[in-house]
């Protein structure tokens, strides 16, 4: 019996001596159009962002003066952008702690998929959907000192002291405020965790179980190590969100009072359409940008090496 050696085929996408893949220059092709889409209402915008803000421009004249980097030094110097970076940290400190507590426990406790496990997780999400003008407008009513519940439940359980006007004192607008962004944001989080869950391998808690561990140790050591992908998913989601948080605060409180609510957004807002300000607030845009891509990346990098 003689054995001959032949050749094999090339198969697609197998490199050829001389020649690019086969299959690779239509693979380009098809990224054109998400390329261009890319670069319009991505690239293309933050280009024109760049631009304005090294000039003085008021947004409506057509002389843009150039500055070049005047804003970031005018930046440096104020006030109220790091009172407002100082509100942004602690938004997005609390809220990622809060979102995070409360859609873990939620999606723990309908793990086992318990009766009426659909309509639970439609009503934990229903806020989700809402538009942000809805969230604000009925968290304005029950924080209103006049008729809003929540004072109601205070003086009805005997706690007068407690009712205060809440999106009116400085030292409680920032919370309460962040209290209903929490509120119309765990849904998204709920639902992740829960997706997450129906891949946790039952066997290594059950194990843990007879090896002796209780609850916490299973949640700690053996649930939350499967989770760490839906965990890194949903903690750059929230720290993008509340560095970006604009529609809640300045629905209830547009920044007051005497700036207590002001984050970076919304003051980039009033610079750039109130104060007509455009290259200041293009330039307040940049900084935000820049701070919430490397928080993003930091926090990545971090749940990686972890």
């Amino acid at each position: 019996m003689t054995l001959t050696l032949t050749r094999p085929r090339s198969v697609a996408g197998q490199v050829r001596p001389g020649g690019p893949p086969q299959g690779r220059t239509l693979g380009y092709l098809f990224l054109v159009p998400a390329g261009l889409l890319y670069a319009g209402f991505v690239l293309w915008p933050l280009a024109q962002s760049l631009y304005l803000s090294l000039t003085d421009w008021d947004g409506a004249s057509p002389d843009r003066r150039f500055v070049g980097l005047a804003n970031f030094r005018r930046l440096l110097g104020d006030d109220l952008f790091w009172r407002s970076l100082g509100h942004n940290l602690i938004w997005v400190v609390v809220g990622t702690a809060l979102t995070m507590g409360v859609a873990l426990l939620l999606a723990m406790l309908v793990w086992s998929r318990p009766r009426g496990f659909t309509a639970l997780r439609t009503i934990y999400f229903m806020p989700q959907v809402l538009p942000a003008i809805i969230v604000g407008i009925v968290w304005s009513w029950i924080y209103n000192p006049a008729f809003g519940i929540l004072n109601r439940a205070l003086e009805a359980v005997g706690r007068q002291a407690w009712t205060r006007g809440w999106l009116g004192d400085p030292s409680f607008a920032l919370y309460a405020v962040l209290l209903a962004s929490v509120w119309a944001t765990v849904g998204l989080a709920f639902v992740i965790f829960t997706a997450a869950l129906h891949n946790v391998d039952t066997d290594l808690v059950d194990a843990a179980r007879v090896d002796g561990a209780n609850g916490w140790q299973r949640f700690r050591h053996v649930v939350i190590p499967q989770l760490s992908n839906a965990i890194t998913l949903v903690v750059v989601l929230l720290l993008v969100h509340g560095f970006q948080a604009f529609d809640h605060v300045w629905i209830m409180t547009k920044g007051g009072p005497d700036d207590a609510t002001q984050l970076i957004a919304t003051y980039t807002y009033q610079k750039a359409f109130m104060e007509n300000e455009v290259g200041y607030g293009a330039t307040l845009s940049l900084v935000l940008t820049a701070i919430s891509l490397l928080v993003s990346i930091a926090v990545v990098r971090v749940r990686e090496r972890a």
